[in-house]
């Protein structure tokens, strides 16, 4: 009897806990709260969703280096150099980065010769165009942040150090298309004269099997 009764207690506060939990779930349901762009007849101006208060900035968001953040000088002058140390792994991430969001229409080489070109998109201008190589850092990062020409913003999409690494790929990739030989360390020497003594690859494809762009 003993324990059919305290079953039946046990039972009994299961549902009374459910009870009251429900219960508190409703209340929150039905209590005073602002909902997104909702009116609101707490503020004079009606509206529930309020601007931030003025002179504050979110945490993590206090933007203090503006040559940094917009690649210009206080005076509107695109910075020449990049405003930060260019690594290895900034480099690294930088290919990563213009792999995935430039190489679609700029090619992986920075011809132009992308894959959306070949079918049918406007091509932009090569990354090796004089003018192009002849122009400051903080130009191609003020163009990924605020777009050119039929070139939407990508500030959205690719955050500032991102930007910045994408900068230092592209200057790479630049300096690899003017480079002499003879500035070459040695074993990159010897591995561009292997090269060159490869025999000519067949049906037109890359001797390194890589494609028409080398990847």
């Amino acid at each position: 009897m003993k324990t059919r009764s305290f079953a039946a207690l046990g039972t009994a506060l299961a549902i009374a806990l459910c009870a009251i939990a429900a219960g508190c779930r409703q209340d929150m349901h039905n209590q005073t709260k602002m909902k997104p762009y909702r009116q609101s007849r707490f503020f004079a101006d009606g509206q529930g969703s309020r601007q931030p208060v003025a002179d504050t900035v979110a945490r993590g968001q206090l933007r203090e280096n503006e040559v940094y953040y917009t690649g210009q000088t206080t005076d509107g002058e695109m910075v020449a150099e990049i405003p930060m140390p260019v690594t290895a792994q900034v480099l690294s991430r930088g290919q990563q980065r213009f792999n995935i969001y430039c190489a679609p229409c700029h090619g992986r080489l920075g011809n132009g010769q992308g894959m959306v070109v070949r079918r049918g998109y406007k091509r932009p201008v090569s990354f090796h165009d004089p003018r192009l190589v002849a122009s400051p850092a903080g130009y191609f990062y003020d163009v990924m942040t605020n777009g050119f020409s039929v070139m939407p913003s990508y500030a959205t999409q690719i955050a500032p150090a991102d930007r910045w690494a994408i900068v230092a790929y592209l200057r790479a990739l630049q300096l690899s298309q003017g480079a002499r030989l003879a500035e070459l360390p040695a074993p990159d020497r010897d591995a561009v004269a292997k090269a060159g003594e490869a025999p000519p690859a067949e049906s037109g494809e890359n001797p390194s099997g890589h494609g028409a762009e080398g990847h």
